[in-house]
């Protein structure tokens, strides 16, 4: 079986159309572009796995005196 020109062409040209994806600023779904789509999705599993960046985090406390000790309900002075 022998192939003829423009055949051996587009099998050679198909999968350098495969490689093409979309860029960051084409439009995406829902009126974003698929960089910001591609941003949501990733928020959206940080917060289904419950986890922080490491700047999010707050840092360790400033205060150099320890926090007053809380009273007892039933100690507590009445009006």
């Amino acid at each position: 079986m022998r192939l003829s020109a423009p055949a051996i062409m587009s099998l050679l040209i198909l999968p350098l159309l495969a490689a093409c994806g979309p860029s960051d600023s084409d439009p995406g779904p829902g009126g974003v572009t698929v960089g910001e789509a591609r941003a949501l999705d990733e928020a959206a599993e940080m917060l289904e796995q419950r986890r922080l960046p490491p700047e999010a985090l707050p840092g360790p406390a400033t205060s150099s005196s320890p926090a007053p000790p809380a009273t007892p309900i039933s100690e507590a002075p009445t009006r």
